[in-house]
Formats: C-alpha cells, structure tokens, sequence
C-alpha cells in the first residue's frame, strides 16, 4: 500500500517504471479526444467540481485512462471525498501512476499523471481516508469507467 512518503519519494526520486508507453503527436491526440478531454490530460486542464460524469458514480469497474486505457483505479477504493471530483485511496497498481511535483498557482501539490502516455489526471493529497490515508482527486475527463470489471 502506497503511503504519502512513497509519493513525495517519487516526486523527488523518480517514478517506477510504467508495463508499457503510449506516446502520439499532439495531432493524433486532438483526433482522439473531445476538446474537454484533450484540454485537461494534455493542458494539464481541470474540470469544474461536481461537472464530472464520474463524480457521483459508485458502479463496479475499473477506471482507465481515457487516453491509453491504462487501468488506473479500481471502484473498491473509489470515495466520497466531497471535494466535487472522483476521490480514490489507491492505484490499481504501484506504476499505473507518475507523480510530478506541481509549484503553480503559489501552492505546492503532487500532480498525478497516467504512467503509460503522461495525460493529466489530476493530484493526490495527504488528507484521504485510512489505511493509506490518500487521496487520489481525479477529472472524470481523463477516465472511462469499464463497468463490470474490477480487480
């Protein structure tokens, strides 16, 4: 189980090493995505809270990157963090994610990105839930729920 020291480590560190890598031009991207979609895991976007289709979605499944399709979270540690964006405790896997330091706007957060092809997630903060007490705060935008499947 992922801990916030393990995030600031890979922030600081490095992060672990992705299964596979997607990368495409900017212009395949464009293709592929809705303008929303492109404008949150390639601008590194936000979403406004509560807009998110995800946000109030309990269904069992796999959350995967709207980009790559990547798994990236699994709807057992999916919560209610009433932050107004889909909260998670954990990845799926310890590489599904990368974590970058992220100084803008005159604060300081974790930025979390998918591991496989770099898109925009969104950040991880200290203040979720026990055990791991993490909080994955994720744009609906940059994930497609795969009903039925979970790990």
């Amino acid at each position: 189980m992922l801990t916030w020291k393990d995030i600031i480590s890979f922030s600081v560190n490095g992060n672990p090493t992705p299964d596979r890598r997607v990368e495409k031009t900017e212009a395949e991207w464009r293709a592929q995505l809705t303008p929303e979609q492109y404008r949150i895991t390639r601008q590194q976007g936000t979403e406004a809270p509560n807009s998110g289709a995800l946000c109030t979605t309990y269904d069992d499944g796999q959350y995967n990157c709207i980009c790559c399709g990547t798994p990236l979270f699994d709807s057992t540690i999916k919560f209610s963090s009433n932050s107004g964006w889909p909260s998670f405790t954990q990845p799926i896997e310890v590489n599904a994610i990368k974590y970058h330091k992220d100084s803008s706007f005159g604060m300081v957060r974790v930025e979390v990105l998918c591991n496989t092809c770099d898109a925009h997630l969104g950040h991880v903060f200290p203040d979720g839930p026990e055990p791991s007490g993490l909080r994955y705060c994720v744009n609906s935008e940059s994930m497609a729920l795969n009903k039925g499947i979970a790990k």
